[in-house]
């Protein structure tokens, strides 16, 4: 069953009173903006977002969202709530300010009708809204269409997210407790300045999923390993991704001079660390919820990679070893390697790779002789071992 969610982004930050909670940088965007992609990888069609006042960072957030394809919309007063607020499917309300896993955000998607996320009355939960003696709301509440209604019918100016809590509350909304653990590791958390917000993307970053695809060779054993060590470091710089992804790209070509000045050694390395930096891009993104391109962006770096290969080789074996690692390099990117394991991935990173080693001991010939056996079978693999 599809949902709606509805964010709050109107409560001032403890740094400021100028600045909003929803407008702290967080995972290399805005609080709000990190909070209404988990609400649309959780599956939510819709994402409200009421504000008392819109400001530049808030547009800027509703633009970068909406070019990622997610429906959002800036909510100001009841009346457009009441107005643009689905009237067929249940609400996901979120927080001003919480940081919640996305598991969490997952859980109360598969639920249907009224139901609130909470924790047990702790010192650790003292931040959160006390809904009873014993416990208190951790951010997530999931309400029916009758009780959200009924609820913005007598409203009034009243706070909408704990009105809907207390509503919740008495009409005997299940209730999904957060473990302690959640709290005390930051996995679920309520930030009011930036240095809590900075905390909080620490344990996110800290705990981020890995890539749920399998990943081509020198991918899932070295370039993964390495972009999860320096993305955090770079998310915590405030470094665009996009900066990021484009200086991979200018190395990329950098390294084919070496190349053409006969230096294939140097070329290679410098290729690998264009390819591991455009792989540092895609954890970003991931940490970001962001879906990595899967267009031309992403496939720069690899044709410069396959362009060095070939202009190495300057010859027929070199420009068909070339052509297949590209075959195979789209095939990873698309996801479309069926059932190989990542050893049986080769990809343009795995070539360099081998490439490298064999130049440094002089055996280049037979490098690209070992590389083109290699690209063979993979290809053989991933055709024979194709899911229907």
């Amino acid at each position: 069953m599809t949902f709606a969610a509805i964010l709050s982004a109107s409560r001032a930050s403890g740094d400021s009173s100028g600045a909003l909670r929803a407008s702290l940088h967080f995972a290399g965007q805005t609080l709000v903006e990190y909070q209404a992609r988990q609400a649309a990888r959780a599956g939510a069609d819709r994402i409200m977002i009421l504000v008392s006042v819109i400001t530049p960072a808030l547009s800027q957030a509703v633009d970068r969202l909406s070019a990622d394809g997610i429906p959002v919309a800036l909510v100001r007063d009841m009346v457009s709530m009441v107005r643009d607020a689905p009237r067929d499917t249940d609400v996901l309300l979120v927080a001003d300010g919480v940081v919640v896993a996305q598991s969490h955000f997952d859980a109360m998607a598969e639920r249907e009708g009224n139901a609130l996320l909470v924790t047990d009355d702790s010192r650790a939960s003292a931040p959160f809204e006390r809904i009873d003696a014993g416990q208190r709301w951790a951010g997530l509440a999931r309400v029916s269409p009758d009780l959200l209604f009924g609820t913005l019918d007598m409203i009034g100016d009243w706070d909408l997210s704990l009105t809907l809590v207390r509503a919740a509350v008495q009409s005997g909304a299940r209730r999904v407790t957060v473990p302690q653990d959640d709290l005390l590791t930051g996995r679920v958390a309520l930030v009011e300045t930036q240095a809590e917000a900075d905390v909080a993307a620490q344990t996110v970053m800290s705990s981020g999923s890995r890539a749920t695809y399998v990943r081509g060779l020198a991918e899932h054993y070295l370039l993964a390993p390495l972009a999860r060590l320096a993305s955090p470091a770079l998310m915590r710089t405030q470094v665009p991704t996009m900066q990021v992804r484009i200086a991979g790209m200018a190395l990329g070509a950098i390294a084919l001079v070496p190349i053409e000045l006969l230096w294939p050694a140097t070329g290679f390395f410098l290729l690998l660390l264009a390819l591991l930096i455009a792989e540092i891009a895609d954890r970003l993104d991931e940490l970001a919820l962001r879906l990595p391109p899967s267009g031309w962006a992403a496939f720069v770096v690899p044709f410069f990679a396959v362009g060095g290969i070939s202009l190495a080789g300057a010859g027929v074996l070199a420009t068909c070893l070339a052509l297949l690692l590209a075959i195979v390099q789209v095939a990873d990117r698309w996801r479309r390697t069926g059932a190989a394991r990542p050893w049986m991935i080769f990809t343009p990173a795995s070539a360099l790779l081998l490439l490298l080693l064999t130049t440094w001991v002089g055996a280049f010939s037979l490098g690209y002789e070992v590389s083109m056996l290699c690209v063979i079978a993979s290809v053989g693999t991933i055709i024979l071992l194709k899911r229907d």
